[in-house]
């Protein structure tokens, strides 16, 4: 998947979040989002998702050389951040059994292989409510970094997340997101050391 924004622009109320946004996304590519807080890195990820509609601008997406209709984004992509929330009723089985209904895992895993792949076998049967931090965090990157998607999106990926889980999110992206293409919003160098392109969001605040 490319996607082009063209003049891309964001305000809340009174105060612009991003202004004059130019940017091509290649697909295969991956790319960092930085910048202070409050910069618009979050507000940048919710737009290519279709979560945030932009003020001004526009923007395309072309999937196997065919332009693809914003409304139908949302099958071709992965989205893992601290503000999307987990069906937290779910026991972990549940959740990815869930999951697998509308988004494919990669090379066709069952949930079981995923539980396998977050080691946490251990809380197969075990509600969500009841998992730490850290495993919630793990969760929600394997659900989003393990889908058969185009484009994936991870916001602040390590967060919650301590040296051991950080060793695990990289040995995942290394090995399920090598040819996507992935916009990680951070300013944690762990979070994006993969990434080929850097985009300081500070140049969209004028």
């Amino acid at each position: 998947m490319n996607i082009q924004l063209t003049n891309i622009a964001k305000r809340y109320r009174f105060e612009w979040v991003l202004r004059n946004l130019h940017l091509q996304l290649q697909t295969g590519t991956h790319y960092a989002i930085t910048g202070p807080n409050g910069s618009g890195k979050s507000t940048l990820l919710k737009i290519l998702s279709g979560h945030l509609t932009p003020s001004r601008g526009s923007i395309d997406f072309v999937l196997n050389n065919k332009k693809l209709s914003s409304d139908l984004v949302y099958n071709h992509l992965s989205y893992a951040a601290p503000y999307i929330d987990l069906i937290e009723e779910f026991t972990l089985i549940e959740a990815l059994q869930f999951h697998g209904q509308f988004k494919k895992f990669i090379g066709n895993q069952t949930a079981d292989d995923l539980i396998q792949i977050l080691g946490l076998q251990k809380a197969k049967h075990k509600p969500i409510r009841h998992f730490s931090s850290g495993m919630k965090q793990r969760l929600k990157l394997a659900l989003a970094i393990c889908s058969d998607t185009k484009l994936l999106l991870l916001d602040e990926p390590t967060a919650t997340l301590d040296r051991q889980g950080v060793a695990w999110y990289q040995n995942l992206i290394q090995e399920f997101a090598k040819d996507r293409l992935v916009v990680v919003a951070s300013n944690v160098e762990e979070d994006f050391s993969f990434c080929e392109e850097q985009v300081n969001m500070l140049a969209f605040k004028k």
